[in-house]
């Protein structure tokens, strides 16, 4: 009699174990924690996209806060969020990871997800966007359309991928080309990316590649003023101006944090690092102006397909 009612408990606790665990799953509500602003047509607006997407798809409440940008506020927008059963929580950017990182092991029913970051843990993911190929097809439309024979990054930080692989596909396209880059040190800071603008311009830099926040318009909108080019950044930005906007490099972060979301419902959001590229349809080139030569278009689409194919830039096949 004994041993029934010993096997029966267990019978109950493997149950209660297997109902927490797809409860664990279940995305029960999201939260979305930005540094800046959803405000700023690029990066943060993206974010914001994306919540709305889990929304829409899932049928969940979603909840954000903008400003975002210390351990003390981090610690507190999760606290509350906690509070409204959110268990799946987006932080905007790489700082993410650290903030996270110290707070985890209080909220082992959240799901912390965070971008471009190398920290991970049982409840924490970097899921990574390979921006390495995208700056290389940037590169090579920029360096395609030059009349100057000089193009310019206004870059952010020398981190970034994209800027690397600009350079790498300004100097496949055209090995004379002259790539000038400079880092504004702030996804933000608007006068001093237009500083940087304007010295570029002085130096007969024609198409430009800024690879910001908040300062990315303001800069392509100055741009437009002065009759130059430029590759957009992280969102189509075509209608900003069909004659100033060569094609955008596009980060499809509605998609990436819908994912999100499906790998944690299928219980398969682990605490690791995810990298995803335009192999999975993250990362895309927007539309082209009518000013980018057939011929450019074809070629460098078809540069994209052979590297979906076969994962190899053009400088990298032989």
């Amino acid at each position: 009699m004994k041993r029934v009612m010993i096997l029966g408990l267990i019978v109950l606790l493997l149950i209660s174990a297997s109902c927490s665990e797809i409860s664990n799953n279940k995305v029960h509500n999201v939260g979305l924690l930005v540094e800046g602003t959803i405000h700023d047509q690029t990066w943060g607006k993206s974010g914001y996209l994306g919540l709305l997407k889990i929304k829409e798809e899932l049928g969940v409440d979603v909840f954000f806060k903008e400003g975002i940008d210390s351990q003390f506020a981090v610690n507190a927008a999760v606290e509350e969020f906690s509070n409204n059963d959110v268990n799946l929580i987006f932080g905007h950017s790489n700082v993410f990871g650290k903030y996270f990182s110290k707070i985890h092991d209080q909220y082992p029913d959240i799901r912390f997800v965070y971008f471009n970051g190398i920290t991970h843990d049982d409840n924490i993911t970097s899921m990574n966007f390979n921006s390495h190929a995208m700056g290389f097809f940037a590169g090579m439309v920029a360096s395609a359309m030059t009349t100057t024979n000089h193009v310019g990054v206004i870059g952010t930080f020398s981190w970034q991928q994209e800027i690397d692989g600009f350079y790498e596909g300004a100097k496949y396209q055209n090995p004379n080309v002259k790539v000038s880059i400079q880092y504004v040190n702030s996804w933000d800071d608007i006068d001093r990316a237009l500083e940087i603008y304007d010295q570029l311009k002085q130096n007969n830099v024609d198409v430009f590649y800024p690879t910001g926040d908040s300062y990315t318009i303001p800069v392509i909108n100055a741009i437009k003023e002065d009759g130059h080019f430029a590759i957009g950044y992280v969102t189509d930005q075509i209608e900003i101006g069909k004659s100033t906007i060569l094609t955008s490099t596009i980060q499809h972060v509605d998609r990436l944090y819908l994912k999100a979301a499906q790998l944690m419902e299928s219980g398969e959001l682990s605490g690791e690092i995810l990298e995803f590229d335009f192999k999975e349809g993250v990362i895309t080139l927007g539309t082209f102006s009518e000013l980018v030569p057939n011929q450019v278009q074809q070629e460098v689409q078809h540069a994209v397909e052979r590297y979906i194919e076969t994962g190899k830039l053009p400088n990298e096949i032989k």
